[in-house]
């Protein structure tokens, strides 16, 4: 089974092409313009073990708003194809990731609905130069298209370190969510 898509959205905020290998090596490649959620996005793939691919070009001379949603919907459409049926996969998990003075919990059901609750405080308008409410809204869009419910908490001090956290607890659940672990569809419905 290849678990492997490759997909490309072009609107007149964005042009983004994506490309992920959930059975990947943590391996990326990530160009978004708006340094911190690069750096956001290596963190996930690194600790997801998820390789990522990202190109996106967008607006960003507005604000980072189009080009991070953008990403996240784009992002969840791509996740969508690589995991196929979801045949054998888990389906739930979560993650608590602790980060200096911050912790954070994601949960995540690959449940073929999409529900997005983050309860995601931050101090300061911007983390570095990256709008801090446009990271909920991100999550939002990546569940939207994903077909996914994801939960999230962060507690701390430091809008950096939480950021973190968070981005490093939706790649240990998600990682663990898609694990492979026997060959049903996990449901009564007999799809997800």
């Amino acid at each position: 089974m290849t678990r492997i898509a490759n997909l490309s959205r072009k609107t007149q905020e964005t042009d983004i092409t994506i490309k992920m290998n959930l059975d990947g090596e943590g391996k990326y490649n990530i160009s978004t313009g708006v340094n911190f959620f690069n750096h956001m996005l290596e963190s996930f793939s690194k600790h997801s073990m998820i390789d990522l691919d990202v190109d996106a070009k967008g607006d960003i001379e507005i604000d980072d708003h189009h080009t991070i949603e953008d990403i996240g919907i784009l992002l969840g459409e791509v996740f969508l194809e690589a995991i196929g049926d979801k045949k054998g996969i888990k389906r739930m998990a979560h993650a608590m990731v602790p980060m200096d003075e911050s912790i954070a919990t994601v949960a995540i059901d690959i449940s073929g609905r999409s529900y997005c609750n983050m309860k995601l405080d931050f101090k300061n308008d911007k983390i570095g130069d990256m709008t801090a409410d446009v990271i909920i809204h991100f999550f939002e869009s990546f569940s939207s298209s994903a077909k996914l419910n994801i939960y999230g908490t962060v507690e701390g001090a430091n809008d950096h370190h939480k950021a973190e956290a968070v981005f490093k607890a939706f790649a240990k659940s998600l990682k663990e969510a898609i694990k492979v672990e026997h060959d049903q569809i996990p449901s009564t419905k007999g799809v997800l």
